[in-house]
């Protein structure tokens, strides 16, 4: 079984760092935390890819299929929100972006009213969710690791935000949660 978690995040890293290329050559942008965070999950997931389906009604199992599920409801709306409200546009220079983040309109409905950061929320609740398949001191130190990498891609960002929408992205902070909804 651990060849097949080792192949598992090699290849998964592999895809990872295709991706994240760009913010790679970019230590200042949010991509290149981002790129930290993913390797964490990717480990968690990795390590614990054996345990995702064994229990599947333990404590820890519904925990952590509740923190998927979670994770999917967000990127789902976050992915549907950015594409239909904060219209993308490769007008918007920065290299370090994604397509999808090039956003040209402040999204402020559905989970952005109440998070900035859908996409990262969703990362910490996967991560969160894989480290409950199979708990261990491994997978929470890379829990860890990972959400202050997730910690710091936001805070990056927020930068970035604030220098492309201005004084809206301020206001927007003041109003919304990073990634939980009245709490963090």
């Amino acid at each position: 079984m651990i060849i097949i978690k080792v192949v598992l995040f090699v290849v998964i890293s592999v895809i990872v760092t295709y991706f994240s290329r760009s913010s790679l050559r970019n230590p200042r942008s949010h991509g290149f935390y981002r790129f930290f965070a993913w390797e964490g999950i990717v480990a968690v997931i990795s390590l614990n890819v054996d345990s995702w389906f064994t229990n599947p009604f333990s404590v820890f199992q519904i925990i952590s299929w509740v923190l998927l599920i979670i994770s999917a409801y967000l990127i789902i709306q976050g992915i549907t929100l950015l594409r239909e409200i904060g219209k993308p546009n490769e007008t918007r220079d920065d290299s370090s972006l994604l397509g999808l983040e090039k956003t040209t309109q402040l999204v402020v409905v559905g989970a952005y009213r109440y998070i900035r950061h859908p996409f990262y929320s969703s990362l910490l609740f996967l991560c969160w969710g894989a480290f409950f398949k199979s708990i261990s001191l491994a997978g929470l130190m890379l829990c860890v690791i990972a959400t202050i990498f997730l910690i710091l891609t936001g805070k990056v960002e927020e930068k970035e935000n604030m220098r492309y929408f201005g004084k809206e992205y301020k206001e927007y902070m003041k109003k919304t949660k990073m990634f939980i909804p009245f709490v963090l």
